[in-house]
């Protein structure tokens, strides 16, 4: 299952829902929704919303083939399923399972079914689902569902705090590029809205080598930007504690995981490049790096070696190894550059880029970056930007670097993408 993928179609599916007269409302939205569109690809057949009070969970709503459920009906807070569903975020059970009351599922008609809690457990969303679906891949898929929700319900209490998640971001992004061996770097970035959930740093490996990473995290607002700063702050701890890349990855995906602060998903790449051009890396999920061979003018993509970070706390990463020769080039990205749309539809796409970094592959990253950033904004003059948007370009110039050059600043972040 393609969980980018799906993660996209939810959160646009969600975010079109307008909030309802109170959280209730919004929520028994959502559940319709979800039920509604993902029929076939989760194998969602219905489903029920409770609310936490007292010590009960009550149910509010049914949607689906359990819209006719008895109201006023609740459950316990100590109820097996429930209190799993609480600690660890999603249950998957069925009537086998020694926690479940089979009277009482049997009253509901439920078979097999999986909850989610958000809201910091203010609510509870059970799903009736097809006994056919895989348990593994409908496990990861709630964990997104859920994740989205959360997102979707906080934003009705925190989007006023969207300056102090603006200045969450500004806090982060680093103030200079990397100056090691013949490397040029340059970078920049642009939200959708007044604050974005893409990310890039570039992080000291001695006086021979530094780490460079690209992230995009999901959603937008206060909680995109708590979920970046844990990004940045697990990313640095984790390499300064000089722990291998891939288990710096999985202890971060863990700690995503079990977040309950912030939307929770995040396309991650990271990579070390040293000075003689040896380079190691990991992609939780992100749009491939192009490494463009100066020599060939052929390009490699950089591809995944693990799942985007946040669904699942035992995912497993690997590392690869690459080398850089001098005049080759690293272009990282988030998917904002490449799914811009113009005014007939149609996407910028990666051979638009690819065209640019040809054309441009002996100008300077700076030159290349501020390119692709300005191709992108021209195709898509009057529409809306969809998504954030960022390019870091890493350039081997193949030559000494000037002493007396002046060191490069990097921008600030800058004002959303005008529609």
């Amino acid at each position: 299952m393609d969980y980018r993928s799906l993660l996209k179609n939810v959160e646009k599916t969600l975010s079109a829902i307008e909030g309802g007269d109170d959280v209730v409302s919004t929520v028994a939205a959502v559940g319709e929704a979800v039920v509604g569109n993902f029929r076939s690809e989760l194998g969602i057949i219905g489903g029920r919303l409770y609310q936490l009070e007292d010590d009960d969970y009550v149910l509010k709503r049914g949607f689906g083939r359990s819209r006719k459920v008895p109201e006023g009906l609740s459950v316990p807070r100590s109820y097996g399923p429930i209190r799993r569903a609480l600690e660890e975020g999603v249950v998957l059970a069925d009537l086998k399972d020694p926690s479940v009351d089979r009277e009482l599922e049997a009253r509901l008609g439920v078979s097999r079914f999986a909850a989610v809690s958000f809201g910091d457990g203010a609510f509870i969303l059970s799903f009736d689902v097809h006994p056919r679906v895989a348990a593994d891949d409908l496990l990861v898929s709630l964990g997104i569902i859920r994740a989205v929700l959360d997102s979707k319900v906080r934003s009705e209490k925190l989007e006023s705090l969207l300056e102090e998640a603006r200045r969450i971001q500004q806090s982060i992004l680093p103030r200079t590029f990397p100056e090691v061996g013949d490397y040029e770097v340059y970078a920049l970035t642009a939200p959708a809205d007044a604050v974005g959930g893409d990310f890039y740093d570039f992080l000291k490996l001695g006086p021979d080598g530094f780490g460079a990473a690209i992230a995009d995290a999901s959603g937008h607002g206060l909680l995109a930007a708590l979920l970046v700063r844990d990004v940045y702050v697990g990313l640095r701890m984790g390499i300064g504690g000089d722990l291998k890349i891939a288990r710096v990855i999985e202890r971060l995906n863990r700690i995503l995981n079990k977040s309950r602060l912030s939307t929770k998903f995040v396309s991650l790449f990271y990579g070390e490049f040293e000075a003689n051009g040896e380079i190691i890396y990991a992609n939780a999920g992100h749009p491939g790096p192009l490494h463009l061979h100066a020599r060939t003018r052929s390009f490699t993509e950089m591809e995944s070696t693990g799942m985007v970070l946040g669904p699942s706390p035992n995912a497993p990463y690997t590392r690869r190894a690459v080398k850089m020769e001098p005049g080759d080039l690293f272009f990282l990205y988030t998917d904002g550059i490449v799914e811009a749309h113009d005014l007939r539809g149609r996407e910028f796409g990666l051979d638009r880029v690819r065209r640019i970094l040809l054309d441009y592959r002996k100008r300077s990253a700076k030159e290349t970056v501020e390119r692709v950033m300005s191709a992108v904004s021209d195709f898509s003059a009057g529409r809306p930007a969809e998504d954030d948007r960022t390019v870091v370009v890493i350039r081997r110039t193949g030559r000494p670097r000037d002493a007396t050059q002046a060191r490069i600043p990097a921008p600030t972040l800058s004002p959303p993408i005008a529609s």
